[in-house]
């Protein structure tokens, strides 16, 4: 005969119908109180008592985001896969979709701005430079799905003869660079610009934050409101501005007003204009032309060169974007076929994405010291997706384990802890993508690179940058 191993485990969910309503690990951070209470604050609770209770429907939206291969009823599967034993609801697709309709957007977007915030102490690697909370904003696009009743909303793009691609839908997000977290967001048709986002995410700003951007951000209204918050900031100007030298300074930057005829009183700025020189490991020499505007004015607390070197934090939005649209999303099409749909959808990633950074800057508090760019997000959501389907510390069970499975996990399999530049591999796969232009002129690898900055002044303006 054979020896068995049999093993068991305790599971505790919350009792009857409200058993399927989890997240596994991470409803220790979007807890049963908390729903319930955002669920009340919303009006959204459900009147009677159904088999799918408001707050069950809440934490099967929350698992759309972290399954995202998954149909409805097999996520529903993943979600009482360990509750064996327990009479439940098996409900079917159409009654799992009116439930979503009952709830609507508004306790999924009430969850955002509860949990979005700050994640980093001050003294973590990466979270502050000199005292000041660094921070970045920059936007993307989501592939939504082309249905009538949703390009009126979010329109396809427009070439000279017909539309082309999927209907996009354009999100913005405020981050903390040292760990990623969501500070803000803000979404809603391509046709509108970055710019019109953004003054939607200045709330989240303080006194205590140094905002990083892109060309894209540098226009003198956007930067008197962000001053107008306390914040100071450090963006990328671009070829049509041409400030007037007031002062030069010796580090090489100047002090310059930026706003005629837009601003009622000019916004002082520096201004550090530097050639860049990138080496990469083929051979292959880049050359570009740097202008950065900041409000930081000391030259002395603050010098020029540190800010160049500082100004690269600001990719962390895009490793950002990448966790969510290639890790979470794997690329593909939202699901929703309605705009309330679409838009629960998408407050609901954003959630479960700052809960899962919110589990991992609680697992890098543990080891002092720690760079969360260290932490692997594939771990992270591969981990956490597995405490869903076994039902693992749904509630709190050792006050002696800090850590639980995806602490343990991530701290496990630790990226390297000092990564090399690398000059990302760039193909134009999708055949109406923008960049189009630059197809071939980016190499297919990614490489190692060495960068060397020569801080000057553009006596004659800036070059213009390609379009890409």
């Amino acid at each position: 005969m054979q020896q068995q191993s049999v093993i068991t485990r305790p599971i505790t969910v919350a009792g009857g119908v409200y058993a399927p309503g989890h997240l596994g690990e991470l409803t220790q951070i979007i807890d049963f109180d908390l729903v319930d209470a955002v669920l009340e604050e919303t009006g959204t609770r459900q009147r009677r008592l159904r088999l799918l209770p408001s707050r069950v429907v809440v934490y099967f939206v929350l698992a759309l985001a972290m399954f995202e291969h998954s149909s409805y009823q097999a996520i529903w599967g993943k979600l009482t896969a360990a509750l064996t034993g327990l009479s439940l609801a098996r409900p079917n697709v159409s009654s799992l979709a009116r439930a979503r309709r009952r709830i609507g957007a508004a306790p999924l977007r009430r969850l955002f701005e509860t949990l979005a915030g700050v994640v980093g102490l001050p003294r973590q690697p990466g979270v502050c430079y000199r005292g000041l909370r660094t921070v970045a904003i920059d936007g993307t696009s989501l592939h939504v799905p082309d249905e009538q009743q949703i390009t009126w909303r979010y329109p396809k793009r427009t070439g000279e003869q017909r539309e082309f691609g999927y209907p996009l839908l354009r999100l913005l997000v405020l981050i903390e660079c040292g760990t990623r977290a969501l500070l803000a967001a803000a979404f809603g048709p391509e046709t509108d610009g970055e710019l019109v986002y953004a003054g939607r995410l200045l709330h989240a700003l303080d006194r205590t934050m140094l905002l990083l951007a892109d060309t894209g951000f540098d226009a003198a209204t956007f930067l008197h409101d962000v001053h107008t918050t306390g914040a100071q900031f450090l963006i990328r100007g671009g070829a049509q501005r041409r400030p007037t030298i007031q002062h030069r300074l010796p580090d090489g930057s100047y002090l310059a007003r930026i706003g005629y005829r837009v601003l009622p009183n000019l916004l002082p700025v520096r201004i550090i204009e530097a050639r860049i020189t990138l080496t990469l490991a083929d051979g292959t020499v880049r050359r570009e032309q740097w202008r950065l505007i900041t409000s930081l004015l000391d030259h002395t607390r603050h010098p020029a060169h540190e800010l160049i070197a500082l100004y690269h934090e600001r990719w962390q939005a895009e490793t950002t974007y990448y966790s969510i649209k290639a890790t979470m999303l794997d690329g593909r099409v939202l699901r929703s076929r309605s705009i309330p749909g679409i838009e629960q959808e998408v407050w609901a990633l954003l959630t479960t994405y700052q809960a899962l950074i919110r589990a991992a800057g609680d697992a890098a508090a543990t080891r002092p010291g720690l760079d969360m760019d260290r932490i692997s997000c594939t771990v992270l959501v591969q981990t956490a997706a597995d405490t869903i389907t076994t039902a693992t510390a749904v509630l709190p069970t050792s006050p002696t384990d800090p850590l639980g499975a995806i602490g343990r996990a991530i701290l496990t399999n630790l990226l390297p802890a000092r990564r090399r530049q690398r000059h990302k591999a760039r193909t134009r796969k999708n055949p109406t993508s923008k960049y189009g232009p630059n197809a071939g002129q980016h190499p297919k690898t990614a490489q190692t690179y060495t960068i060397n900055a020569t801080i000057t002044i553009f006596e004659q303006g800036l070059a213009k940058r390609r379009h890409r």
